[in-house]
C-alpha cells in the first residue's frame, strides 16, 4: 500500500503559466507531464479558471462556504407516481402488442384466402382424385 506524502500546493502564477501553455497550442498531456502533475488536475485548473477567473484557483481544498446543492429526497408520492407511470407504460405496451397480434391474424387469412384459389386452380395430384371420387 502506498504511503500518501505532503499534498503539494501550487502558486496562482505556476498555474497560470500551465493554463496560458495550454491555450498557447500545447497539449494538456505534454504539459502536465513536464510539471510532474497529473493531467486531471491540469484539466480542473483550466475549468476553475473558465468558470472563476483567478479566484477559482485559489480555492481552498475541502467543503466550500454557501448553499449546499442537494437532490430532494425522494418523497412516498413520488415513488407511487413512477409506479403509477410504470404500470400505465406497460398497459400501453400491452395494447400496442394486442393491436400487433390483430394484425398479424388478418394478415395471415389475407394470405391463406390469396393462397387457396391458386392451389384449387392447379390439377390437383393423382392420389387425391381416386379418393374424391
Amino acid at each position: 500500500m502506498a504511503v500518501r506524502g505532503k499534498i503539494r500546493q501550487f502558486p496562482t502564477a505556476y498555474k497560470l503559466k500551465a493554463i496560458k501553455r495550454v491555450e498557447r497550442g500545447e497539449g494538456v498531456l505534454p504539459v502536465a507531464r513536464d510539471l510532474g502533475i497529473a493531467r486531471k488536475l491540469l484539466h480542473e485548473w483550466i475549468k476553475a479558471w473558465k468558470a472563476e477567473g483567478p479566484e477559482g484557483l485559489n480555492r481552498k481544498r475541502g467543503p466550500k462556504p454557501g448553499p449546499h446543492k442537494l437532490k430532494p429526497v425522494a418523497t412516498y408520492d413520488d415513488k407511487r407516481s413512477a409506479l403509477t407511470q410504470a404500470k400505465a407504460r406497460i398497459a400501453e405496451l400491452e395494447r400496442l402488442v394486442g393491436r400487433q397480434q390483430m394484425d398479424l391474424d388478418f394478415f395471415r387469412q389475407a394470405l391463406r384466402a390469396l393462397e387457396r384459389p391458386a392451389a384449387q386452380g392447379k390439377p390437383a395430384p393423382a392420389s387425391s382424385k381416386s379418393s374424391k371420387a
